[in-house]
Order: structure tokens, then sequence, then C-alpha cells
């Protein structure tokens, strides 16, 4: 790993691992009426420049933005506790939601083998990953069938240390790792990432002398994959973690230039601003063409989703806002929601994530050459095929006067993902400007947090408990 990282330190090799846009066919030339029109970009600029210095104005709030930065200084830290869980355990299991979950999910299926808990640790050097980001019992006790807590390392993430799902997981580890080892060993067995002062997992991870990592300040979840949140278990799975950092900051670069057709954040987030307030496009379709980018699409879908949809400006006027983020996956989807995109309404904007460069190979074999619909394909590659399919699948989504844009990746590596991630952060920034919405809060979350804690019995909610005891007797003759 240490030679990627001094790779790309390269200028010219930089230039070349750049992630690019190609947004020809968001235009109106390229599909028509319900394009986006070059005098509606025209009349936007203003707009644009000020959405470009109020984030700019807001950096010291936007702690996210600076992890290139500030993350190095606990690398070696991070470095030390994936070590310890590489060395001692043979799996390693990632406790959160949200933020703290989608983050590392993306991450690590883009960036290691494909089957990499099926191929063993000898093979791999890393022990098998799980991310639990759900409570279902069912899926809570299937692992327990599968893992053994002798050889367990758990990462417990939450910033606030009251996340309802995550600390009900944590009790009932922290109940078998204690049965099993005793306070003394959990500390071998589970690492906790919160808040540098506030919160009850500071308290507990204090208590049991736990290694800790820190969530920064000015930090939220779906902006935190490249804290310790996302750095300690993409360094558990062999991940070069100062790479990923060194590929943000080389976008940040770019997203730090001003004039909006240079800057890849500012145009994305314009173009989307105007395709949802002049064109109707309430949905908003994300479509890698690669299985090691499938789940960037649901990281993304939580970053656009919790962002952007408000019901107010920062300013108190009542509007509702947002656009619907859907995933999709080339090529599986093209035989599922394309007809869709193609055929149906003009209320959508699709994203396609393309590969210029996949990292193997996989020739096409002959062997019915006497059936010429199917010996075409002989001879060819794999890459060749999906590359094709891609560039098709815009094709037939232009002609039929659909928007759509294109974000090519010349390779999936550490550098180009650490470009994706903080290209659609700094697009949701800019988008949130541009709206005029505080697009790092979420307050539509915390009525159904509360309304969970009021059902659960947690002190303190009980005016929330009668407003819902009440709502269900107004419902019962609805139910059949």
């Amino acid at each position: 790993m240490t030679e990627r990282a001094t790779i790309y330190t390269d200028s010219e090799i930089r230039k070349a691992m750049r992630v690019r846009v190609d947004y020809n066919n968001m235009l109106s030339t390229a599909v028509g009426e319900h394009g986006v029109t070059e005098q509606e970009i025209a009349d936007m600029q203003p707009r644009l420049k000020a959405a470009f210095e109020s984030a700019n104005a807001k950096r010291d709030m936007m702690r996210w933005r600076d992890l290139y930065k500030t993350m190095p200084a606990v690398v070696d830290s991070i470095l030390e506790a994936a070590a310890f869980v590489r060395e001692t355990a043979e799996n390693f299991v990632v406790l959160g939601i949200g933020g703290s979950a989608l983050g590392p999910i993306a991450v690590q299926q883009a960036l290691c083998h494909l089957h990499h808990n099926d191929l063993g640790k000898e093979r791999t050097g890393s022990p098998r990953i799980f991310v639990e980001d759900n409570i279902d019992p069912e899926r809570m006790t299937a692992l327990f069938d599968v893992i053994d807590l002798d050889n367990t390392v758990f990462n417990v993430i939450t910033k606030s240390g009251s996340t309802s799902e995550t600390m009900a997981q944590l009790l009932i580890v922290t109940r078998l790792l204690l049965d099993r080892f005793g306070e003394e060993g959990l500390r071998d067995h589970l690492i906790a990432t919160t808040d540098k002062e506030k919160g009850n997992l500071v308290g507990i991870a204090r208590k049991y002398n736990l290694r800790t990592f820190v969530v920064p300040d000015g930090v939220g979840g779906r902006f935190s994959e490249l804290c310790p949140v996302g750095l300690l278990p993409a360094a558990v799975a062999g991940v070069d973690i100062r790479t990923l950092l060194d590929g943000a900051g080389f976008m940040d670069e770019l997203c730090s230039v001003p004039e909006p057709e240079k800057n890849p954040a500012l145009v994305l987030a314009g173009l989307e601003v105007l395709a949802m307030e002049d064109h109707g496009a309430n949905v908003g379709v994300l479509m890698p063409y690669a299985d090691s980018l499938k789940y960037m699409s649901d990281w993304y879908a939580q970053l656009w989703a919790e962002s952007l949809g408000k019901k107010k400006t920062v300013n108190g006027e009542m509007k509702r806002f947002g656009q619907t983020p859907v995933k999709s996956l080339g090529v599986t989807d093209q035989h599922s929601q394309v007809q869709l995109y193609t055929d149906g309404p003009f209320d959508k904007t699709i994203t396609f994530l393309g590969v210029m460069n996949f990292r193997t190979e996989v020739t096409i074999p002959h062997a019915f050459d006497d059936i010429p619909n199917v010996a075409f394909l002989s001879g060819h590659t794999l890459n060749e095929l999906i590359t094709a399919e891609r560039i098709a699948t815009e094709h037939a989504v232009t002609v039929s006067g659909h928007m759509n844009k294109t974000v090519l990746i010349p390779e999936v590596n550490e550098f180009t993902l650490g470009q994706l991630l903080m290209l659609f952060e700094m697009q949701t920034a800019f988008a949130g400007e541009l709206l005029g919405i505080d697009a790092f809060d979420q307050p539509g979350v915390e009525e159904g947090k509360n309304a969970t804690y009021a059902l659960l019995g947690k002190p303190g909610y009980d005016e929330k408990l009668a407003e819902l005891k009440s709502s269900a007797v107004k419902q019962e003759k609805y139910v059949i």
C-alpha cells in the first residue's frame, strides 16, 4: 500500500486519476425541451457565485471538508488499532446505523475483493467484516451463528451515544463479552468511536478503558466517512487510508475554484437544483456501472435525502425541498428500471458512474462460433461489454429526452474513491446553499426518535407517549 500512497504525489498521474463530470446530456441541446437551457445556466450564475461564497464562509462549521488535513494526525493511532484487530481477530463487526454504517459498507465494497469475507484471512490478510446496520432480531441472531466471540472485535459507532438502535446492539454485545471475558477482557474485543466529551458512550469507554476514537465536532454522521467512523473499518480491511484522504484533498482543491464551469461539485449542484426547481425533476437516480461502486448509491441516498429533505429555509420560510434519491446498478437494472427511465415521465435525472479501467480483464472465449447471434461476443472482453452497455444506456436515455450525466472514474482505487466521496459531499453542500436551507441538520428524523423513546419508556417522554396513544385510538376504526 505504501507504493500507491507515493504514486499519487506525481502531478501528472494525479491529473490522469482525476474524476471527471460529463454533463452534456443535462442540457436542452442534447435532450430537447426537458433539458436545462444555456439561458437558465446563465441566469443562475449569481446564485452559484453566492452559494460558493456562502459555503466557503461556513468552512469552519463544515469540518468534514478539512478531514483530509486534520485526520493525518490520528492516522497512526488508527493504523495501530487496525493492526491489532488484523493480528488478533477473525471477525470485525461494526455496530452502527446511518452514516456510521453506509460509508464503511461502500468503501469496503469498492476497495476490497468482492468476496472478501469468503476468501478467508490467509488470503486477504484481514478479518471478515460485518456491518450491522439494522436491529432485526433474526439478523442479530444470525450474526452470532457465524462468529465466535473469542476471535471477534466489535467497533461501536455513535457520536451522540444515544442512538437507540446502536446502543441496543451494544447492550447485547457487552453483556455477552462481559460474561465471557469479564471487565478486564472487554478492551480486547470492543472499540468505541464517539464524541470527545459528550454522550453515554464516552462514559462507557472510560469505565472499561476501551480503545476510543473521536468523531470531530462539525462532522455529522452522513459526512463522517473520512474520520475514524470510516477510516478504522477501512484500515482493518486493508485500505490505504492515507491515499483515501489524499484523494479527498485533491477533489477539495478542484471544488475550491470559484468559476462554476471549472468546479465539478458546484456545476453538479447547480444543474440538480435547476432540474428540481424548473423542470420538475423530483427524483435523482444514481446508477454505477461497477459492482465495486454498488453501495455508493446507498451512501449517497442518505447524504442527498437527509441533507436536502427540508420543509423550510434557514430564514424560516415554509416550503418543501428535496429530491428523492433512487439507487440503481448497471447493467443489472437495465433489465429492471431503465424502461421507466426511457419511456416514463420526465420527473428525474440520472447520474451514471462510469469506470474507465477495471482492475481486471475477462476475455469472452469462443464456444458457439456456429451461432452468429452469440459468436459476435467472442473475442471481446466483459470490460468492453459493460462499457458498451453504459454508453448505450446513456444514449437511450438521452434520445428519449431524459436528463442525465456521467461521472467518469479512471479506476476504482483509494485516490479516486476519496475524490468521489468529497465530490458528492461538496455537491450536497452547494445544493443546500443554492436552496437556502440547512443541509447539515435532520429535524425530521428526531420525531421518529422521540416516538421510539416514548414507546420504550425512556424517562421524560410521557407527553409524547400520551400523544401516540391518542393517535392510535383514532386510527383503530380504519384497520381491517
